[in-house]
């Protein structure tokens, strides 16, 4: 037998194998196996790539501004993101995140994608309980019906790596049992690699795009989120850090049943936070729950450098507390947090504090201090607030956000999609997820119909001082130096405390004012 048949049989022989044993680890679930996962990617791929030729590329254009090739372009973009959700929905896991990221990125891709993705955020496909069962035994080593005395069919909540369900033990608690979705682990170096086929073909489609940092966040996180015990500690952390935070409940972990792939933790009621009729009906202020939400952030972000990093609807959720009758926040999915270092928090400080003086060549300074190079801190500022230039150089803080501003941003994000990009190549990777959770954020804040209040820019700007003086006073060469540090911070405080009481004397928002001192 020639060596180039021994070679030949060789490989039939290991794929074959190879193929079996990935089969027989997963249960024999055809759709785990990496390379059925991959070939589906690749033909999606190839689909999508044929349909852009047929419809936009085999043809010349004369006038790419006409309706006819607008609307073609509009129907080709919103076939073939149909295409790309069928994919995320047929292998599931991290192509689900992939998904939910696309789903997110309204400033890089056009609406369709966006629209089309969106629906993976509150509408992950779910797996039956027999497969979570399966998991349960694996890691608790119990069976559940022996675990458990009664456990939802219904999850709370579906998402691209696990999904929740409220149950009851058989001691009397109630729980919410977090259950990672079977084949995520498994699948995911392959899905990631494959992840790598999609950006390249988004890449191709819109070349002036470059979405490697969407890659390689995702090689960084997801190891992370795919570990519950350390989501249970995060939750500990943060539990601990804000303990002073008698309006904020975090759930405690039941440890003894809580792996790596299995969290269990108090349940907890409560109403999303963008659900209006709840808030309405249990007579909850929005204003107070919006102030609560910016307060929490801007410590976490400013002062603490831990920032919960997924604030999504449905992870936030309201209530009336039993004790005074106030409203609490239930911070919920403590699986990705933001690191961010002193020196970040230093320059990113120093630039909002730049932005509310309508501080041009301090917005430059600490742009590119976090990484954003030549003429871009312009255009940075925005991304970081959320609002056009115009806004920006006459005062965030001034401005009212209204329906012409938001169709402003969007007519000027098609213009500056692909400057967009090269920021986010290279700004400082610590701001990548601080950016989103800005985003998040303010998404929360317009459904409550909350954005234009003062007591948001108060609270942050407050933040911002303090994080610049803990930084100084470290830093400061002597007693005396510390001593001017510490006056000259709660000197800005002060000035800026009676600045904000004066605006909401003139405005008739005096108890918010008020609120926000004491």
């Amino acid at each position: 037998m020639s060596l180039r048949r021994v070679l030949k049989y060789g490989i039939v022989g290991s794929s074959v194998l190879g193929m079996g044993l990935s089969l027989h680890a997963n249960d024999y679930d055809l759709n785990s196996v990496g390379i059925v996962r991959l070939g589906r990617a690749g033909a999606t791929v190839f689909d999508i790539a044929t349909t852009y030729q047929a419809n936009l590329y085999s043809r010349e254009w004369t006038d790419k501004k006409s309706r006819e090739y607008l609307q073609l372009k509009s129907d080709t973009h919103r076939a073939a993101a149909g295409k790309l959700l069928d994919l995320c929905r047929t292998n599931r896991g991290v192509y689900i995140k992939v998904g939910q990221h696309i789903g997110a990125l309204e400033y890089l891709l056009p609406p369709e994608y966006v629209n089309t993705m969106k629906v993976l955020h509150s509408n992950a496909p779910q797996n039956p309980i027999e497969d979570l069962y399966r998991v349960i035994r694996q890691d608790l080593r119990v069976d559940p019906n022996e675990l458990f005395e009664s456990f939802d069919p219904e999850p709370l909540g579906t998402a691209s790596l696990a999904q929740v369900h409220r149950a009851t033990l058989r001691d009397g608690r109630e729980v919410a049992v977090k259950v990672q979705h079977p084949y995520v682990k498994g699948n995911s170096t392959v899905d990631i690699k494959t992840m790598e086929v999609l950006v390249k073909l988004v890449a191709w489609v819109f070349p002036d795009f470059k979405f490697q940092w969407l890659v390689d966040e995702s090689k960084r996180n997801l190891p992370v989120e795919l570990d519950f015990a350390h989501e249970a500690h995060n939750a500990e952390k943060v539990k601990e850090m804000f303990r002073h935070y008698r309006w904020l409940k975090i759930p405690g972990v039941i440890w003894e049943y809580t792996t790596s792939r299995v969290l269990m933790m108090e349940y907890t009621k409560g109403g999303q936070v963008n659900d209006l009729e709840y808030i309405q009906r249990e007579k909850l202020d929005p204003y107070d729950i919006a102030n609560k939400i910016g307060h929490l952030y801007a410590n976490m972000i400013f002062l603490k450098g831990f920032v919960h990093s997924d604030p999504h609807p449905g992870n936030i959720l309201v209530r009336r507390s039993e004790q005074n009758g106030g409203t609490e926040i239930v911070l919920l999915d403590h699986g990705l947090y933001a690191e961010l270092s002193e020196k970040f928090r230093y320059n990113y400080s120093q630039l909002w504090l730049s932005i509310l003086r309508v501080d041009q060549p301090g917005m430059k300074k600490y742009a590119q201090a976090l990484g954003v190079e030549g003429s871009m801190w312009g255009l940075f500022a925005c991304m970081v607030t959320g609002r056009p230039w115009n806004s920006v150089i006459n005062g965030v803080d001034k401005v009212k956000q209204d329906e012409s501003e938001k169709e402003l941003i969007q007519n000027e994000g098609k213009l500056v999609l692909p400057h967009i990009s090269d920021v986010l190549e290279k700004v400082d990777r610590q701001m990548l997820l601080v950016l989103k959770t800005n985003d998040l954020i303010r998404g929360i804040e317009t459904t409550l119909r909350t954005q234009n209040r003062m007591t948001a820019f108060w609270a942050m700007t407050k933040c911002c001082v303090k994080s610049i003086g803990s930084q100084e006073y470290l830093s400061a060469p002597d007693t005396w130096s510390k001593l001017a540090t510490c006056v000259r911070e709660h000197w800005c405080i002060l000035k800026l405390n009676l600045y904000y009481l004066y605006r909401g004397i003139v405005s008739l928002h005096l108890l918010s004012a008020l609120k926000m001192i004491f």
